[in-house]
């Protein structure tokens, strides 16, 4: 194989967005009288498509608000906060991102969000053009677990999913990257470290770790 192309997950893998998440979530369960504690929310929906997570909430607690809405209104918030509240990288991942950059290989970010969360972030960091595509939720019929963000990745870069490798931090985004055939390593962040990651090529503790893997490949 001839490595072209790193393929990066975005919430919890490449920025600390989960608590972020959770917060919005939680401002707009409040008005109906439901709260989760942080832990157990990141470790029950992180990773999981927002409409699906809204489906689980609405039914459990019976809302009288439809999921596509709340849904809607989650995106909503979530790009509003972060357009003046940048969630902090995760550990080492603006280093690991700019060595990559050098290294000549492509970067594509495939990310679960859509482009109202993940836009602002990216541009606010000013990397939105450091990598060669970007994909979100909402270039795709078919989210995280389908194999589809990264299938348009791969067809976006031109290569085949063995010219690729693919960071993830969730059992789904780990699903996702699998379903495409792209060989995925996992860095679970403290909500994810009990994730399922059977179908992962690697585990490593962080992204420095990835990254030292990775020079042996290139």
């Amino acid at each position: 194989m001839t490595l072209k192309a790193v393929l990066f997950d975005m919430d919890g893998t490449l920025v600390d967005s989960e608590s972020v998440h959770f917060n919005i979530w939680n401002d707009l369960l409040a008005p109906f009288g439901v709260q989760y504690d942080e832990a157990t929310f990141c470790q029950r929906f992180s990773g999981r498509p927002t409409l699906e997570a809204a489906k689980e909430v609405v039914t459990n607690y019976g809302l009288t608000i439809s999921p596509e809405q709340l849904t809607d209104e989650k995106y909503a918030a979530f790009g509003r906060f972060v357009s003046t509240n940048l969630p902090a990288y995760m550990p080492h991942a603006k280093a690991v991102l700019e060595q990559v950059k050098a290294s000549g290989l492509k970067m594509a970010l495939v990310t679960g969000s859509a482009k109202d969360e993940a836009y602002p972030i990216l541009k606010g960091y000013g990397i939105f053009d450091w990598f060669d595509c970007v994909v979100t939720k909402d270039d795709v019929n078919n989210p995280k677990p389908a194999g589809d963000p990264y299938q348009l990745a791969l067809d976006t870069l031109n290569i085949m999913a063995n010219e690729a490798v693919a960071v993830e931090d969730t059992f789904t985004g780990v699903t996702a990257a699998s379903n495409a055939g792209v060989a995925v390593y996992a860095v679970p962040n403290h909500f994810t470290l009990e994730h399922d990651f059977s179908k992962a090529a690697g585990v490593f503790a962080d992204l420095s770790e990835f990254f030292k893997w990775l020079q042996t490949k290139l």
